[in-house]
This record gives C-alpha cells, structure tokens and sequence, in this order.
C-alpha cells in the first residue's frame, strides 16, 4: 500500500500560523496531537522540503503536503539490547536487517528514525522534540552499526568527522563464489541510474567511490570477506563486488539471488572514530545478526550455497 497524499495551500488568512496548528485547523482528521506526531516523524513537506520544525511560521501561498503512511507496518520499538553507546552527546545502536533508515515521503511509521525519537522522548516534558542528527545511512537490509547526535553541539562535529573521512568503516559482506586476491581496491565514479533504484561505475559525472577488502574465509561458492568503504556512496559495496563478478549473497538489485538468503548479506561491523566533543578514541562493533551466522554455518558444513533455505 502506498500512502495518502493531502496537499494544501496556505490562505492569506492563515499567514502566521504554526504548521501543527494550521494542519489541525485545515486537515479534518487530525487533531493537534496526531499533527505534530506525524511532522516529527517526517510525514509533512513543506514547499517540497520535509520539514519536522512543528512551530515552522507559514506564509501565505506555501505549499503543504502531508503523507499518511497507510502501510500494514508494525513499529519497531528500540531497547537497550540494541544500544551500542551512548552519553549525552551520541548514541549508536546495532540496526537489524529489515528497518529503513529513515523516513520516505510514502513511509515513515516503522523506520529506525522513527523509533529513536519515541526512545529519546522524555514523558514529562511530552512537546519537547529530542534532538536528534542523522550522519550515515544504511541500506534497509543491511544491518549494523549506526551513529547518531542527540545534542545540538554534537550534531556539527560529529558531520565534520565523516565528512573529513575521519571515520573508519568496517563491514562483513559474504559475496557470490571464491574470491582469488587475498586483498584489493576498487576504485571507479558512481553515478544512479535515471530509470529505477541501480547504481553503476560510470566514466564520467559520476561520484568517487573507493572500496577495500581483505579475505577472511574461502567456501566452494562463496567469500566471507571485510570490506572498508574510504566513502559513503548509495549501494558502494554491493555495486563494486558486483561489477568484480562477485555479487552478494542475497542481492536481488545486483545478483540474482536464487536460492539464496532473503537479504543481501552485508554488515556494518564496526566504525572507529574519535568523539567529537571529548576527543576519546570509539571503537563500537556490532554483532554478527543470527541470519547471517546461520549462513556462515551453512557454509562451512560444506553445503552449497543453493540448498540454503533461509527466511
């Protein structure tokens, strides 16, 4: 299911107005409440632009386009079994396979975004919006280690400290059959598609992606290998082992998947970076999610990849 759509216009009368208070006035099925919860979680755009400040001061003539995430998605709930770190500048959590990131025009119930803020939400103080900056993302069926700031003086340095590659990014990937190099580099510009959701390796106009990798196990039909990304691109690792002839496990955009894992087996295992307000060296790993130790089970038994039955 997709999500129902209502767009508005702000009259000159309403010029002044809060967006929460305008969206409870104008929109007939929303009370003040549900108005505000659904801004924060990213459901309202404004003059195309999602925006998640409820006390946001309209103009006349903005427009306003409100998403009613309609989908039969449970919410995921965040608890401690996923905290990784946290004091009162950063959290990182291990995100399991299966949650988007964050919020999509169409969806935005049931993203990790979403369930951070309800875990970061103090009940005595219910109109406060905790504060919360997104620097990295990951693919929905990718799991792993995120960072986040929660506190408005952490947001800018912890930006700074990915941007200026400050951040070592170790992933678990197990990749389609027997890589022969103990170790390599990729090397080349991606650039999206102007037709659907692939990425691909492009001679020009493309942006830089840099891919390392190192061996760490050898199957019959399959390589465990840990991956460093030196930069942040949409789809990097799957889109270079892919292009090497070596699709991951699982990738039903870049391989073809049959008989395979119902996700692609890719895993943020670790990010080493210095903390941004106090200097001290983070090392945070995430376990390894049971479906992909399964997998690795699978493969060391010595079967072949294709009478894995996995959901």
């Amino acid at each position: 299911m997709g999500a129902e759509i209502w767009r508005h216009t702000v009259a000159a009368e309403d010029s002044g107005l809060r967006l929460d208070q305008l969206l409870a006035l104008r929109h007939g099925e929303l009370s003040r409440t549900l108005a505000r919860k659904l801004v924060e979680l990213g459901g309202v755009h404004l003059e195309g632009r999602r925006v998640r400040k409820c006390g946001q001061l309209l103009q006349a003539g903005q427009k306003i386009e409100l998403f009613r995430d309609e989908a039969p998605l449970e919410p995921f709930i965040l608890g401690e079994r996923h905290l990784l770190f946290r004091d009162q500048w950063l959290l990182a959590v291990a995100k399991p396979a299966g949650i988007e990131t964050q919020p999509t025009p169409a969806r935005y119930r049931g993203t990790l975004y979403a369930a951070l803020l309800d875990f970061l939400h103090n009940p005595f103080r219910p109109l406060d919006r905790p504060s919360l900056g997104m620097v990295q993302r990951l693919d929905r069926e990718t799991s792993g280690v995120m960072i986040f700031s929660i506190h408005p003086r952490a947001h800018k340095e912890l930006t700074a400290c990915f941007t200026a590659h400050r951040v070592e990014k170790i992933y678990l990937a197990l990749v389609q059959g027997v890589v022969a190099a103990d170790s390599g580099e990729f090397c080349s510009y991606l650039a999206r598609s102007r037709h659907g959701n692939r990425v691909s390796s492009v001679p020009r106009g493309g942006k830089e992606a840099v891919t390392r990798f190192r061996v760490l196990e050898r199957f019959p039909s399959a390589t465990l290998v840990e991956v460093e990304i030196l930069t942040g691109r949409t789809h990097q690792i799957r889109v270079h082992f892919a292009e090497a002839g070596h699709p991951l496990l699982g990738d039903r955009l870049y391989g073809k998947a049959s008989g395979e894992p119902r996700r692609q087996m890719l895993h943020a295992f670790r990010l080493t970076l210095p903390h941004p307000l106090t200097g001290k060296l983070l090392a945070l790993e995430a376990p390894l999610p049971a479906d992909m130790a399964a997998v690795l089970e699978h493969l060391r038994s010595g079967e072949a990849i294709e009478n894995l039955a996995l959901s």
